[in-house]
């Protein structure tokens, strides 16, 4: 599986500039001719503006409509990122996943919201973890703050993910906590974990996205990385060797090893 992880600049509350700075991106990748592309958290508005509802998805259409174009017209899987929602008269923190065909895969709403910035407030938590194939591998989502949550992560790798997707909106002064985190949830979970982050100018958002986005095998080994400093953007890429996985799990089956009964 070859994934390209999209390290959008992401301007807060410009949907326009931020929509078309994502086309152009996603051309770009897609000439590399990845079996994934895959978005940030919250890509179309930052993190975030408020009133949140004033710049919301209703009913998820616009996205679905967009990205499931894109998806056919480059035939290429795509997880985009997240956008917020608006479900039933409730803001979701929700991300789409679209197969080569442009048809809509599955549908995952961020669990865990960020209570230091009062997520709770703007939007509704998720009540389920999600799993999915593409291209017969199975996969998980995790958006952002999820990640500080092991045991959120640990369910996905019980259902046998191979791939683990990260969305995120992560701020340049926790930089070290997600680049140290991937990496744990990598080794501890013995899957692949495709971790993408936006980035922005400190000059235009108080809210500094950090970047630093990451491709990285069961083994913790980072395959891709980006900066965090290059305000421009920037795509990443890193082929998935699969059988890994199942290598990993025969050198140190941690699987076979837990203890369930006593934790």
């Amino acid at each position: 599986m070859k994934v390209s992880a999209i390290q959008l600049p992401i301007l807060l509350g410009n949907r326009l500039h931020n929509v078309t700075t994502m086309e152009r991106m996603v051309n770009d990748a897609a000439a590399m001719r990845p079996d994934v592309i895959v978005l940030p958290e919250l890509w179309t508005t930052g993190f975030y503006p408020r009133p949140i509802q004033r710049f919301s998805d209703l009913d998820g259409d616009s996205i679905v409509k967009n990205m499931s174009r894109l998806a056919e017209k480059y035939m290429v899987n795509i997880v985009a990122g997240s956008v917020p929602v608006n479900r039933n008269g409730k803001i979701y923190n929700s991300s789409y996943v679209f197969n080569r065909s442009g048809h809509l895969v599955t549908t995952y709403d961020k669990v865990h919201l960020f209570s230091p910035s009062g997520e709770a407030k703007d939007f509704a938590a998720g009540n389920r973890a999600v799993t999915f194939m593409l291209d017969g591998i199975k996969c998980g989502l995790a958006i952002c703050y999820d990640l500080r949550f092991p045991e959120f992560i640990r369910k996905l790798a019980l259902e046998e993910t191979s791939v683990l997707f990260i969305p995120a909106a992560w701020p340049i002064e926790r930089i070290l906590h997600w680049d140290t985190l991937i990496r744990a949830r990598a080794i501890e979970n013995q899957m692949f974990v495709v971790a993408v982050n936006g980035i922005s100018d400190p000059d235009d958002n108080d809210f500094h996205l950090g970047g630093s986005s990451a491709i990285i095998d069961p083994w913790g080994e980072i395959l891709a990385q980006g900066s965090t400093n290059k305000l421009e953007g920037e795509a990443i890429q890193a082929n998935l060797r699969i059988a890994m996985q199942y290598k990993i799990h025969e050198t140190i089956d941690v699987f076979k090893d837990r203890r369930p009964e006593i934790y």
